[in-house]
């Protein structure tokens, strides 16, 4: 959430205790190997090179590390490892594989995994990221290891890639101490799992199906939704507005708790950022809104859309606002303080020229978030915090700079 009003330090952070459990290609998990690999020691990488953004929640820290997979026996698989990591995100700096050879990066349980070979071809590989260096990054994978294996049958000869960085999540403590959050929960955090609505708000638990975690350049954290029937993505400019930005980002969708309050998230789907769009003029407490796009877009099209609204909004005007504030698995906020209490509801449909308020809560990580309407249009792009005002910017004249590029059904 942008910080643009009074702060106050975070003192817990709400990150659910879901875990990731994705299944995307079947790879040994490292308890397989007779000889565990020893993971390699890692440094943080200077301040510079780490993630800063105003108003950005920080969830990760950049790392270097020296390590490289090779032909020579036992020296096919590397095991990149943070304790108490909640992800790892993995850099090669270069592959040097024969035809035919490729390399998996895959969770410790070998759930999630990600295969690369020489010709790095989305298509016939998985997805990954550029931060515009030599070298690519690959996937994030769930928890505090990243197995790393050279597949190979030829008796060759050599290094076959090397490792130079790698980005390690922060646990709740960390997120915590990195950050600093408005007062943009108001009075009691009535904010629940999406699941939690499935059987008695099933439209909004639908509708929350096409808002995805962004996962920024490896350590930055937002949310963001797809608008329209094409391959069209909005987020905050205020969480990136440049084409590198884009290429070095994560859209997580379906990462959501399975039961109501459970540590059981269905599977989730990740995909690259591909081409950015537009980007709003004016500074970030007025439209604030990045249009892209993403790689793999058939992979996400089964979660569904959402579609601006092309009219101004009215004061009392009910809404609700799905999103991964904090990061957490998707949460629904529908009522303003207690379940099947007030409803939340626009507060000021013209707070000022560009936006509207509401007390509904949200929470750093929600930036990017569709406020969405009883009709189940968005009428507002969450973007400040500040209670009782906290305030998105107005779809209506979102869509009139934006019409041309999308399909708004």
């Amino acid at each position: 959430m942008k910080h643009a009003l009074h702060r106050l330090r975070t003192g817990a952070v709400a990150l659910a205790a879901c875990t990731l459990g994705l299944s995307l290609l079947s790879v040994p998990a490292a308890e397989a190997y007779s000889v565990a690999p020893l993971a390699p020691s890692s440094e943080r990488a200077p301040e510079s090179n780490q993630f800063s953004a105003e108003g950005v929640t920080t969830i990760g820290e950049l790392r270097t590390v020296g390590s490289s997979l090779s032909y020579a026996p036992n020296g096919g698989t590397q095991v990149i490892q943070h304790p108490g990591a909640t992800y790892i995100k993995v850099h090669f700096s270069s592959l040097r594989l024969a035809e035919g050879d490729y390399v998996t990066v895959s969770s410790r349980d070998g759930k999630e995994g990600y295969r690369y070979d020489r010709h790095l071809n989305r298509a016939t590989g998985s997805d990954y990221t550029t931060d515009g260096q030599p070298g690519f990054w690959a996937m994030s994978v769930d928890g505090d290891t990243a197995v790393v294996t050279l597949h190979s049958s030829r008796p060759a000869r050599g290094s076959a890639a090397t490792i130079d960085r790698f980005w390690r999540g922060y646990d709740r403590t960390e997120v915590a101490a990195h950050n600093f959050s408005t007062q943009s929960v108001c009075s009691t955090d009535a904010r629940r799992d999406v699941v939690c609505y499935q059987n008695s708000h099933p439209t909004e638990y639908a509708r929350g199906r096409a808002v995805a975690r962004l996962l920024i350049s490896g350590g930055g954290m937002c949310t963001t939704w797809r608008v329209g029937n094409t391959n069209r993505m909005l987020t905050n400019k205020h969480c990136f507005s440049t084409q590198s930005a884009v290429s070095g980002s994560e859209m997580q969708f379906n990462y959501q708790c399975a039961t109501c309050g459970g540590a059981n998230p269905s599977a989730g789907t990740k995909v690259s950022g591909a081409t950015l769009y537009k980007v709003s003029s004016g500074g970030s407490s007025q439209l604030d809104y990045t249009l892209f796009s993403v790689n793999n877009f058939a992979a996400i099209q089964g979660f569904g859309t959402l579609y601006l609204a092309t009219t101004a909004t009215s004061n009392g005007t009910r809404i609700y606002i799905p999103g991964h504030g904090d990061g957490s698995p998707k949460r629904l906020s529908i009522y303003e303080d207690a379940q099947n209490g007030a409803t939340c509801a626009v507060r000021n449909a013209n707070y000022n020229t560009w936006n509207i308020s509401y007390s509904c809560d949200t929470s750093g990580g929600n930036s990017g978030s569709p406020v969405l309407n009883a009709s189940h249009r968005v009428i507002a792009l969450h973007h400040l915090g500040g209670c009782p005002s906290n305030q998105g910017a107005k779809a209506h004249l979102i869509y009139n700079e934006i019409a041309s590029l999308i399909d708004n059904g």
